[in-house]
This record gives structure tokens, sequence and C-alpha cells, in this order.
């Protein structure tokens, strides 16, 4: 009788301990939702401390998100008429922005002249002509007169900002921050992870990805570099640790005519969408607003200048390059060590 009480109360000591030790873990959490023009999603890891603290609660977490997000939209969307963007458009020469919008503005003049041209905010009116804005009536081929016009109201070099007051040398010049904009979003979402103390997290916005930590196996995070072929298909997977991806590609946005493919990617100088074979950059670096416009500035450039210009300033770049009926992998030596196995 003693024997078997003492085995209740062991067993008894055991459920307990285990359901303290459940309790105490850590745990994941997994938010969805949308933003500009396309989805969000955020996992993140609490500590037992954490998960009894309702500032940390899910719905919390998810409202402090959107908030943060709907403010991004409101600075820098141009598809709201009364954003700070769309009233800067509008104007004929100057507009005080937030410092939010101004910082966003800087980083792309700055990618402007590190790739003599291949990044600008400015080709709207040339991704417009060619039917990939707002409207999307992507079937007809401008004439090199229309492009030759369009090309006068283009450039980054006609925008400037001092301080935070937007400035600009052509009146109709018009500024489309979707190339960089999204990766804003990321570090955003990832600054305030590390101002509540989340130091554990993935925040994905359309793709655009920044990690920081270790999953609540403590396992890393692991992120897949996508094959461009139809339906779901993985090139690499990749750990990148504390760090932001970005991956720009034409091989979902395009139209054909005549059986010429147009990419949706304007190259600024030509004024016409790219015609070379890179159809994926991948750009790994700190910031994911960065990445972001580095991988849109490479895959102008193409495969052989944008690997140049990759290593030039020491990136961690992977490209795909479609070469006769299968893709080719080039990347930097700053990429390598991301590489999870050799490839198969």
């Amino acid at each position: 009788m003693v024997k078997s009480v003492l085995q209740w109360l062991a067993l008894t000591g055991l459920a307990f301990f285990i359901s303290g030790c459940a309790e105490n873990a850590p745990r994941l959490v997994h938010l969805q939702g949308s933003t500009m023009g396309t989805y969000y999603q955020v996992k993140y890891v609490l500590d037992a401390t954490q998960q009894q603290d309702s500032r940390f609660s899910a719905q919390s977490i998810q409202a402090q998100i959107d908030q943060r997000l709907e403010l991004v939209n409101e600075q820098m969307s141009t598809y709201r008429p009364d954003s700070e963007l769309s009233r800067f458009n509008q104007a004929q020469q100057s507009l005080q922005v937030s410092q939010a919008t101004g910082t966003v503005i800087k980083a792309a003049l700055r990618l402007f002249e590190q790739s003599n041209g291949a990044f600008d905010v400015t080709v709207g009116p040339l991704v417009n002509l060619w039917g990939f804005g707002p409207d999307k009536k992507a079937n007809k081929i401008p004439s090199d007169q229309l492009i030759t016009q369009k090309q006068q109201i283009v450039g980054s070099q006609h925008l400037s900002i001092e301080g935070n007051t937007l400035n600009k040398a052509v009146p109709e010049l018009y500024v489309d921050l979707s190339a960089i904009a999204k990766g804003y979003g990321v570090d955003v979402i990832a600054g305030y992870f590390q101002e509540m103390g989340i130091n554990n997290y993935l925040v994905d916005i359309g793709g655009e990805l920044s990690l920081k930590g270790m999953k609540a196996d403590n396992k890393q995070w692991t992120i897949a570099i996508e094959r461009p072929v139809a339906g779901q298909s993985v090139q690499r997977v990749i750990h990148i640790g504390d760090n932001a991806i970005a991956t720009s590609g034409d091989y979902r946005n395009y139209f054909e005519s005549e059986g010429v493919r147009y990419s949706h990617t304007i190259n600024p100088k030509t004024g016409k969408p790219i015609t070379h074979k890179l159809v994926s950059v991948s750009v790994v670096h700190p910031s994911s607003m960065m990445a972001d416009g580095y991988a849109t500035a490479i895959t102008v450039l193409g495969p052989e200048a944008g690997m140049e210009f990759a290593e030039q300033h020491k990136l961690a770049v992977f490209l795909l390059v479609k070469e006769g009926d299968h893709f080719t992998e080039y990347y930097t030596s700053e990429f390598e060590p991301f590489f999870t196995e050799e490839k198969q």
C-alpha cells in the first residue's frame, strides 16, 4: 500500500514537473495580415515572463504591427492620394515630409548614385507607359517617341532633400518607393520587436524578410530561395543569421507581344524593359530596406554588371541566370556562408 502511494506521489510530482516545464517553455507565435498591396507574416518567440504579460498578447502585438504599417502607407503609398508621397508628386516644387519618408528618400538617392542610375525611384512614368503601373494595361508597345518624352521627366538627379524637405527640379517628377518601402516596413517591425525585448523573430512582408535569433526549438530560421519555375520549387536552402534578405525577379510580372517577353523591370537609361537573362536576385544585408533596393538595382544592371557591382560593394548576393533550358547560379563570396549544404 505504501509502495503504491509512493508511486502515485511520484507520478503526480512528475506530472506537475512536466506541466511546469511546458508552461515555462518558449512559445512560437504566428500572425498574418495585409499591407502595401501584399501580405505580411511574423513569427516570434515569447519567453515564460512575456507569455504572462498582456502587452505581449497576440491581439496587442498585431494591433501595434498594423498601426506601424498603416503609418508607412500614410507616408509612402502612391495608391493613396493623401499620402505624403502622393502630395509631393502633386506638388510643383517641394514638400515637408516625415523623418521616415526622408530616411527612405535619402537611401534611394544613395542607391541611385552607387548604381550609376540603375536604381531610380522616379522611373514610374516609364513603368506606367509600359502598362505595369496601377492600371496594369500591359498590352501595347509604346513608340520610341513616347519613351523619349517620358524620359524627360524621369531621373533622380532631379530629386533632392534638405532636412526633411523634398524638392523636385522638374514639376512632373513622380516618385514611387515601391522598390524600397516594403523593406523599410520590415525594418520598422523588426525594430518594434527589438524595442519590446523580443529577440527571436522572423518578419516577412511580400517576400522581404528580417530574421533574428532562433525558433522556439532553438534551431535556426530556415529560408528557401525559390527556383523561378511553375509551381513551388526550391533552388537553395539557407540560414542567414541575424540579417535581412530581399529577392527581386522578373519571372512573375511580364507580358508577351508577338513572341517577345517584356519584363516589368524598366531600365531608366533605355526607357525599356530589361532584356538580359538574369531572372532572380537575392541580397542579404543587415537592413531589409537596403537589401530591397540593392536587389532591384542588380536586377536592372544584369548578371555581369550586377555581379561586378555586388563585388565592388562587398554585398552578399545570389543570382539565378537562365541559360538555355536551365538556371545557373552565381554568388559572391560574402553569400557562401549562408548555404546550409552543398548543391546536389
